[in-house]
């Protein structure tokens, strides 16, 4: 019989195809199945209005066969099968769809059943694996059966064949290995067992295949191999199950399977919603950090599914990356899927889809917040970090919906606070929110401006994380309240009549922080005097947006190394300390001495702030000399 010719274009369609479309070979048995469970779904609609109909819903299934030797797989289903010109119009000619033909012909069934294929290109994905199909099939209620066959783009045949039951069988030859690819893996059970539990699994029919089992013979400690019937898929979703019908522990042992973790999540969300986008939602939050989460391999995304069937692993679209700790999977019929049924269009559906899980995470973490304090505290301590990057990478853009789940350790009780917490409890003539930075809350503490701030009575935020103080920058405030990093120059508690000894003071003391000041060769923007360190001599602060914090952070960045980033510190005496006169009168009778003791102030200063020496040996040698 002469080949048959598919139409040039359709011939381009089916090489780009099989060479680009389609990321993974794998997705074949997918398609192929789903192509087989639309089949199934047009013959149980039918069997709902015509009598003649006579299968049950538990009557349908899909079957997988292996044959090593002959190098065939075959995918069969008792659904409604094809006629000749069937076969001709829906494998002849690629991208026509029999399943978009059957939801187009009647609107209101769209509403009856989900039919998953639409775009009829899906079958021709088995020529990744396969250089010859064989397709045959019998219309329910035929008296014919026909074969469609092809090696590919070279054209096809269809003929009259022997098939006594209605219908599809595939008959796919599997390719011969290369050094790059093994196609004999496609023929392997554990291979195909494998396959149907990631894409398949929710399909609604039985998917069988005869396999072999090794079992201990009855009273003998020989094995015999036994042949058996095994269904490979659940079939029902745990997301399509009433809730009721499903327990902590279902939910548990189902992340647990699904996403590799050894732990049960610290939160479950589900949601199914219906309107402008019809979608069921399966989330979890881990209780702990992936060990790859801060590591470049790691990578967001939720599990796509349209009607059971798996089309991505990792969605990435649907999910911000705040929320990118967040694991789990969306269902959706409604989503439009591109030719491959791999990738998505980006329209406004998924716009949407996304936008309302992102409302529904923080609306579940709110409340955790408010109704379970301690499962929040744990949540926080693992991801709060990526709440505050995501303040800070969005430009603030996502203030609204993150500031309030973030927290600090607050100077009150040692213990977390968010940030309206915090505003609950200050007077209402307090105008800032204060906070200061360092590597541990001990050290923090010990800052002289801490202590002169706790010392007015006020709370003061204990910033811990690289990305705090950044994150905080981005929020400029809140409630009305400025933030403001307490080793800043701009910290001021002193009143009035205070402030204007202060002014004078400095004025007065113009030269002698001259003098430091080149004395230490640039390493301070300027001295000046201060009423904020309590009891100590000396500290350090920052003018401009740039702390010394986020100095030492910006420099520890990979590339940093070149570029070295300078906050504008300030040298801070306090105005009130005996430290005062002395340099005052090294000044007027011994200015060499007077050098010295700059170099030996600025780096009490930065260790007073936790920060690092420069030349250690110099000031140690200094402080032995005063010491003679």
């Amino acid at each position: 019989m002469a080949k048959k010719q598919f139409k040039t274009e359709s011939k381009k369609l089916l090489d780009m195809m099989v060479n680009s479309i389609y990321t993974h070979k794998e997705i074949f048995l997918r398609e192929l199945i789903s192509n087989a469970s639309d089949a199934i779904d047009k013959l149980y609609f039918r069997s709902l209005t015509d009598d003649s109909v006579t299968l049950k819903h538990d009557d349908y299934e899909i079957r997988i066969a292996a044959d090593k030797d002959a190098r065939t797989l075959t995918v069969s289903d008792n659904g409604c099968g094809m006629t000749k010109d069937e076969l001709e119009n829906n494998l002849g000619t690629i991208a026509k769809s029999g399943s978009f033909d059957f939801k187009k012909g009647d609107e209101n069934q769209a509403e009856e059943i989900d039919i998953i294929g639409q775009f009829g290109v899906g079958f021709y994905s088995a020529f990744m694996v396969a250089d010859n199909i064989k397709v045959m099939s019998r219309a329910y209620g035929a008296d014919e059966a026909f074969v469609w066959e092809s090696s590919g783009a070279d054209g096809y045949t269809v003929k009259a064949c022997d098939k006594p039951d209605h219908g599809t069988v595939i008959i796919l030859h599997i390719k011969e290995d290369t050094d790059d690819e093994k196609y004999a893996a496609y023929l392997e059970t554990y291979r195909i067992r494998e396959l149907i539990k990631k894409y398949s699994d929710y399909i609604r029919y039985p998917i069988r295949m005869l396999t072999e089992h090794r079992h201990k013979k009855d009273d003998s400690d020989e094995y015999e191999t036994v042949k058996e019937d095994e269904t490979l898929n659940s079939m029902i979703p745990i997301w399509k199950k009433s809730p009721s019908e499903v327990s902590d522990e279902d939910y548990n042992n189902y992340y647990k399977d699904k996403f590799g973790d050894y732990e049960a999540p610290i939160k479950v969300i589900r949601q199914k919603t219906e309107g402008s986008a019809d979608y069921t939602a399966l989330l979890f939050i881990p209780s702990h950090t992936p060990y790859d989460y801060y590591s470049r391999e790691y990578e967001k995304g939720l599990q796509l599914y349209s009607s059971g069937v798996m089309i991505m692993e990792k969605c990435k679209e649907l999910i911000p990356d705040h929320y990118s700790f967040v694991k789990g999977l969306v269902d959706s019929a409604d989503l439009s899927l591109n030719i491959s049924r791999e990738m998505l269009q980006h329209d406004r559906q998924l716009k949407i889809i996304a936008k309302a899980l992102e409302k529904k995470i923080t609306s579940e973490l709110s409340k955790m917040l408010k109704t379970d304090r301690e499962k929040y505290e744990t949540f926080f301590k693992a991801f709060g970090a990526q709440l505050k990057w995501g303040i800070y990478s969005s430009f603030g853009a996502n203030k609204d919906t993150l500031q309030d789940l973030i927290m600090f350790t607050s100077s009150n009780d040692k213990k977390l606070t968010t940030l309206k917490e915090y505003v609950e409890r200050t007077a209402e003539e307090q105008k800032k929110i204060y906070y200061a930075v360092g590597e541990s809350i001990e050290k923090i503490s010990l800052l002289p401006q801490v202590e002169a701030v706790l010392a007015h009575n006020y709370e003061v935020l204990y910033l811990t994380e690289d990305i705090d103080e950044f994150a905080l920058q981005i929020l400029r405030e809140y409630d009305g309240k400025e933030f403001l990093n307490v080793c800043t120059e701009n910290l001021d508690l002193a009143d009035d009549a205070d402030k204007e000894k202060l002014k004078e003071a400095n004025e007065g003391a113009k030269d002698v922080f001259e003098f430091i000041r080149d004395s230490l060769s640039g390493a301070v923007a300027k001295v000046q005097y201060t009423n904020n360190l309590h009891n100590h001599a000396v500290s350090l602060s920052s003018e401009g947006a740039l702390s010394v914090g986020m100095e030492q952070i910006l420099n520890k960045m990979p590339g940093a190394e070149d570029q070295h980033i300078k906050a504008e510190t300030v040298l801070e005496i306090n105005v009130d300390h005996p430290i005062k006169d002395k340099l005052n009168d090294l000044f007027e009778n011994d200015k060499d001495k007077l050098r010295d003791y700059s170099k030996i102030l600025y780096a009490q200063a930065r260790l007073v702030n936790g920060l690092s020496i420069d030349n250690p040996a110099e000031i140690a040698d200094l402080v032995c000399s005063l010491m003679l």
